[in-house]
């Protein structure tokens, strides 16, 4: 792989950053995100690093995931700074810019957009989106579905995953972030009616 030394050391921060469950999980995504990668012609290499890096705050303490989401130049959803699981994202995408110089726009925005989507998510961003659903640790009702949808079109994948994660919060009464719904409506268009926005 393109900068086996640049892997390396991200994977050994993460490894004494997460648990190892959760260190575990990341290995999982990037190598999801490096087969989808190459299955539909994307950046390996960059999808391979947005999914190792995607949870990188995830254990972190609420106090230091909202001082690095203060400091984030990306959307912020006022929603979302009243859910705690999601400032993880938020804050993966300032730390990894402050922590590795990391400066790559897609690297950046797959991570920041990984939990909750948005209407302008490039095929990098999908594909950490999608991976972090299909990794080999995951074991929910539907997800070999997921992955086989995953190596089919990852534009119909993008539809079902939003869907899911629509249908699976409003069943526990959670929110319906903007980004999200933004997403569902811009894959609806592509796969119902053959257009984008």
């Amino acid at each position: 792989m393109v900068n086996d030394a640049q892997i390396k050391e991200y994977k050994k921060f993460l490894k004494t950053a997460l648990s190892q469950k959760r260190y575990k999980h990341s290995l999982n995504v990037a190598a999801s995100a490096a087969r989808l990668a190459t299955r539909h012609g994307a950046d390996v290499y960059k999808a391979t690093v947005a999914g190792l890096l995607h949870d990188v705050c995830k254990e972190m303490t609420g106090v230091e995931q909202l001082e690095l989401i203060k400091q984030s130049e990306l959307e912020v959803d006022p929603l979302e700074l009243r859910v705690p699981s999601m400032y993880h994202a938020i804050a993966g995408s300032v730390f990894v810019q402050k922590q590795f110089n990391i400066t790559d726009e897609e690297i950046i925005s797959a991570i920041r957009f990984h939990t909750v989507g948005s209407d302008k998510m490039s095929l990098i961003a999908q594909i950490v989106y999608l991976a972090d659903l299909i990794s080999a640790d995951r074991t929910y009702d539907g997800v070999t579905k997921m992955r086989r949808l995953c190596t089919k079109s990852i534009s119909k994948a993008m539809l079902e995953a939003l869907r899911f994660q629509i249908v699976s919060h409003t069943e526990k009464d959670g929110f319906i972030f903007a980004s999200t719904a933004r997403a569902f409506n811009e894959f609806v268009l592509k796969e119902k009616f053959n257009e984008s926005k």
